[in-house]
């Protein structure tokens, strides 16, 4: 049994080889900055060597086994500690890990790594994985994306704009045949796609077989009627793998476009076998986040959604809900955008004023769509234009078929609301100051956009934002 004395020395041991603050990281290194919040009287180095080992080669007390392998060339390695601006109790610990510590194209094992049993540590009060940089040798070995931004905009012929979209509602109570029904009366009157909610998947009251049916004819009478390509993100998350993928081969059979998957509830094994399916049957992927905010909400515990949408990139999908910044749900304008960022660039570089701990090259990995969606309304259009640009889906909900005269009118006029906002951006004006100017005189010849700003002009979601940026 060890002794006191046997488990101090081992602390010491981890003090001393895992906090190796002379270590320079390789670009083959992959990179996390932790949130760390220690125990009373642990010192920061500690907590630190602590949080490298157990994410990587170590254990509580030295090992005879040790012997047996180059723990110098597989160990984690803390090399840095910064202070977290204006939070006395909390510092930031960076770790380096060898490469080779991780399956190439596992998603599941990053994370099972670097976060599987650490954050349940007894020295810590709280622990929050803050960023990760994916060496771009790591990257390669990832699928990434079944399309991407551009293929997508080629397939559904849909250029210099951002997309619209809707989340059919109720979410949860529809016959299968009412529901088609809303799916067309929002997509003959303008937008370009629809959605599954989250929790939509084959209930008593409609089963997914049936609703995959209704909608498909929706999707091809409002086609046929507009001349424009439409889709809707049928939800394949399913009890099992087999079947999801059940769901995706109807959903191929009836020529849809585009489904979805919960890539959280769902798990990054399903996803990323998902992805390779879509990649290889020419559909494209919607990704809600639905459990994201039990996991990235706390401000010292947990993982930031900056990592989560890093390894969806990675993992595989279309399209990720990212928030709004001026609808329903959490997200600051400068943390949105960061996150953004690693879902389109190519590059992204340290930007500790977005939340962004490390330079990241995506190399030649396609992007993803963000999608802007949560309590938002015609009067937000301006903003949501600025904020997300071009390469994003806008989804209106309740913005859509709440409208008194349907979901259709609800469509007509976002649509006009868009394409007033982006005529008006490309003409080279302040379209966020001048809000009530371009929507007032786009609805002089849309009365469906008149009466949507009279409709929500009194509705605005103004709360203190939970997880605030430490700058």
């Amino acid at each position: 049994m060890a002794s006191s004395k046997d488990y101090q020395a081992g602390v010491k041991e981890y003090r001393e080889m895992y906090w190796t603050p002379d270590y320079v990281p390789l670009d083959t290194d992959l990179l996390a900055c932790f949130k760390c919040t220690g125990q009373p009287g642990v010192p920061r180095e500690e907590v630190a060597a602590a949080v490298a080992a157990e994410s990587s080669t170590g254990t509580w007390s030295t090992v005879w086994s040790e012997l047996l392998t180059d723990l110098e060339y597989y160990k984690g390695r803390a090399y840095r500690i910064e202070d977290v601006p204006g939070d006395a109790e909390s510092f930031y610990a960076f770790v380096a890990y060898p490469i080779d510590l991780f399956e190439e194209g596992s998603v599941v094992n990053v994370l099972t790594s670097l976060v599987g049993n650490v954050f349940g540590f007894k020295a810590l009060k709280h622990l929050r994985l803050e960023d990760i940089r994916f060496p771009i040798a790591y990257i390669k070995t990832c699928g990434g994306p079944p399309a991407g931004i551009q293929v997508e905009r080629d397939r559904l012929n849909k250029y210099g704009r951002p997309m619209l979209g809707c989340t059919i509602k109720p979410k949860l109570g529809l016959s299968a045949r009412n529901y088609g029904r809303a799916v067309y009366e929002c997509l003959r009157g303008g937008l370009d796609l629809t959605k599954d909610d989250e929790n939509v998947n084959s209930q008593p009251f409609m089963r997914w077989r049936d609703r995959f049916e209704f909608v498909a004819e929706a999707i091809h009478k409002s086609e046929q009627e507009t001349g424009e390509r439409k889709g809707h993100y049928l939800n394949v998350t399913a009890p099992t793998p087999e079947e999801m993928y059940k769901r995706a081969e109807f959903a191929r059979e009836l020529n849809m476009p585009i489904i979805m998957h919960d890539f959280l509830t769902g798990g990054f094994t399903a996803n990323t076998g998902l992805a390779n399916w879509c990649r290889n049957n020419g559909m494209l992927l919607h990704i809600h986040r639905a459990m994201h905010a039990v996991i990235d909400r706390h401000p010292k515990h947990g993982i930031h959604f900056r990592v989560l949408a890093k390894c969806l990139r990675l993992s595989g999908g279309d399209h990720l809900h990212t928030g709004t910044v001026v609808g329903k749900l959490e997200g600051d304008r400068a943390s949105t955008l960061g996150f953004v960022d690693q879902l389109r660039e190519s590059f992204v570089p340290e930007d500790r004023s977005r939340g962004v701990f490390f330079d990241q090259d995506w190399g030649s990995m396609p992007g993803v769509f963000a999608v802007a969606s949560g309590g938002i309304h015609v009067w937000h259009m301006p903003a949501l234009v600025t904020i997300f640009g071009d390469d994003s889906v806008l989804q209106f909900g309740g913005g859509t078929q709440g409208h008194p005269w349907g979901n259709a009118a609800g469509a007509a006029a976002n649509r006009v609301a868009l394409e007033a906002s982006v005529k008006a951006r490309n003409e080279g004006r302040e379209i966020e100051k001048e809000t009530r100017d371009i929507l007032t005189e786009a609805a002089k010849s849309s009365p469906e956009l008149a009466v949507a700003m009279e409709t929500w002009k009194e509705i605005k979601f103004e709360f203190e934002t939970v997880d605030k940026l430490d700058v």
